[in-house]
């Protein structure tokens, strides 16, 4: 089986040479299902799986647009429409430095599988631009979505492709991206979720969905193992929209933050960080500074420079800013102090070997199961569109609380081996499934 998985990704590598995180992500769902794929020949025989790897479409083009200067600037824009089998394309906009192909086949893979997992339908994709916010006037970020918009709006549709935030994407981004498209197409329509509640038919709770739904799926895995949030001493990274929603679901539940993280270094707050100091968290977002020093001295708190919080000892642990944030040595730092779950929360937060670590000594869940929240209530606010209706916020959060149940009980049917769960092999086998039967059904397309 071995030598199997290691011939299926050497011929993705000759493929695709350089991207290493899409080949990350790959290896890790490959390793996970290839055993379940192995015994139903139907998978096999329509290759299921070597078509699943390759992006339905991949859209590129030059974003040009001018700064407050005068001086013209250009960037590189993105779409990946990476599978439509269970419905239109579905996924975030990212606006980053960091941003490549490689980034977002990753993600728009890693999307597909976290899609089906919700049982909403909707197919998987990702995008975005090389384009930061970070430094950038109001007026310079319109004119770079406008542009962005003028290439990608002839891709996308309410039945298409409906993209929505990410990192560097938020209400102000959005409202740029869908003022453009209706200019340029004329019509009123679901094209974008995350829109704001007074003019987009945005849907209440979309900011703090992802936050939320990741601690009700934490909650469900502490659950099982006889325990609950109520009273636990939990580590967070980032301080940006996941991140904040996460902290406030977990307050709400007793449960008590006394970490943050930003680029620059990570923040203790053995107090723990709730009341005015969450409020704090969009003020510290909205200068746009990509910093958490100054939370330090604000509130008196302890910042450490230059390094990530998983050494401090903790309950559990919950990994809410980017890909790959999570090492091995910090999985070991974890364990050795006593944490007894990791609920991933952001995308691929963990490396390869840290996930395996984890898994071995400890509860772990991939961020695909833990964080399809934030999709979740997208698509729900796309149904919202469509009746031109909008649910309360008590009837949105009641829906997301039952999706992250049905969500964890998959992963436990898929991934239960004796008293354990590998959650791993239970969203992945669980995500994989829905998406097969949908690509056998619809023909060799």
């Amino acid at each position: 089986m071995k030598a199997d998985i290691n011939e299926f990704i050497a011929g993705l590598e000759k493929r695709t040479p350089g991207e290493t995180e899409f080949h990350q992500a790959v290896e890790e769902v490959i390793g996970s299902i290839w055993d379940f794929y192995s015994k139903n020949p139907k998978y096999r025989k329509a290759k299921i799986l070597e078509r699943m790897v390759e992006p339905e479409r991949v859209i590129m083009f030059r974003v040009p647009w001018v700064d407050d200067r005068g001086e013209v600037q250009i960037n590189r824009g993105y779409r990946v429409e990476f599978n439509s089998a269970l419905g239109p394309y579905k996924g975030g906009l990212r606006f980053h430095a960091s941003v490549t192909l490689s980034i977002l086949k990753f993600l728009g893979f890693e999307q597909t599988f976290k899609n089906s997992l919700t049982t909403l339908p909707m197919g998987g994709g990702k995008g975005g631009s090389d384009f930061s916010p970070k430094g950038k006037t109001d007026w310079e970020i319109m004119r770079f979505c406008q542009s962005f918009m003028t290439e990608l709006y002839r891709h996308i549709g309410p039945n298409t492709d409906v993209p929505a935030g990410d990192i560097g994407v938020g209400g102000r981004e959005i409202g740029y991206l869908f003022g453009q498209y209706k200019r340029l197409k004329n019509e009123f329509t679901g094209v974008l979720t995350g829109k704001g509640l007074a003019w987009g038919g945005g849907s209440l709770i979309r900011p703090e969905a992802t936050g939320f739904g990741s601690v009700y799926f934490a909650q469900h895995m502490l659950h099982r193992i006889g325990k609950d949030i109520e009273g636990q001493t939990i580590s967070v990274s980032g301080f940006g929209n996941v991140a904040w929603g996460t902290i406030i679901k977990i307050n709400e539940l007793g449960g008590k933050v006394v970490t943050i993280s930003g680029p620059d270094g990570y923040i203790y707050d053995h107090e723990g960080i709730k009341g005015d100091k969450v409020q704090y968290l969009l003020e510290l977002r909205a200068t746009n500074n990509d910093i958490v020093e100054p939370y330090a001295k604000e509130f008196g708190a302890k910042f450490i420079a230059g390094k990530h919080p998983w050494e401090v000892p903790v309950d559990m642990a919950m990994p809410c800013a980017t890909e790959n944030e999570l090492n091995l040595f910090d999985a070991m730092e974890l364990v050795k102090n006593g944490c007894k779950l990791v609920a991933e929360a952001s995308n691929m937060g963990c490396t390869a070997e840290a996930v395996e670590y984890l898994s071995e000594h400890i509860d772990y869940a991939p961020g695909k199961s833990v964080n399809a929240g934030g999709v979740a209530v997208s698509g729900l606010e796309m149904s919202q569109n469509s009746m031109r209706y909008n649910w309360s916020r008590e009837e949105v959060d009641l829906r997301l609380k039952q999706i992250m149940k049905d969500i964890h009980e998959t992963c436990v049917t898929y991934g239960k081996n004796g008293s354990r769960v590998n959650y791993v092999t239970g969203a992945n086998v669980g995500g994989f499934v829905k998406v097969a039967e949908a690509m056998i059904a619809q023909g060799i397309v």
